[in-house]
């Protein structure tokens, strides 16, 4: 049986995929999703973008259904955007979609999110001297090479999904001391050799 789908998790078709590959929205919706609600003038500050170019990707999310308002935050003519969900699917389909405007945006769309990892790891990197012992500690950055087939390949990618997902029942409540929110980067490629 089929489980639901999450609702915390937008699933990418090819118009949605078009409306998010970019890389300055892709920028505002995981400022959004990591730090809560913000304007635009805010968002541009925190990116170092105008503020009238985060105002126009903004708008252009919210037609996606990537960004919502928040008007709980806003006080006067203010207007407050937060994510609407907390991440999205991508379907390898999109990949070989007959359009190539989808497929260029898929292939935007991947890496760009490579190279948002790649700038959390080096923020880590530069700021790890800020953090306590134990969260230097508790850092990791390894490195694997297993000789697998596809299928057991895909065994993996769903084991590990499964294990990260069981820790968020263990998530302690928000106010915990030393709780800290903590990025994952999953790979799994296949590399040659020679």
């Amino acid at each position: 049986m089929d489980e639901p789908p999450d609702p915390q998790v937008h699933p990418l078709d090819a118009r949605s995929l078009r409306g998010l590959a970019h890389p300055l929205r892709m920028r505002l919706l995981t400022t959004l999703r990591h730090g809560g609600p913000a304007t635009a003038s805010q968002l541009a500050a925190k990116l170092g973008e105008s503020s009238g170019a985060t105002s126009y990707h903004l708008r252009q999310l919210a037609t996606h259904g990537f960004v919502e308002d928040a008007p709980e935050h806003g006080k006067g003519r203010e207007r407050w955007w937060r994510a609407a969900h907390g991440g999205v699917s991508f379907d390898e389909t999109l990949l070989k979609d007959p359009d190539p405007q989808v497929r260029g945006a898929a292939d935007l769309f991947l890496h760009e999110l490579a190279n948002q990892r790649t700038q959390e790891l080096s923020t880590w990197l530069g700021t790890r001297h800020d953090w306590s012992e134990a969260w230097t500690g508790a850092s990791d950055m390894s490195s694997w090479t297993l000789r697998l087939t596809p299928e057991l390949a895909l065994g993996l990618i769903k084991k590990m999904h499964e294990l990260l997902e069981s820790y968020r029942a263990l998530a302690p409540e928000d106010g915990t001391p030393d709780a800290e929110a903590v990025r994952i980067h999953t790979h799994v490629f296949p590399t040659r050799t020679d």
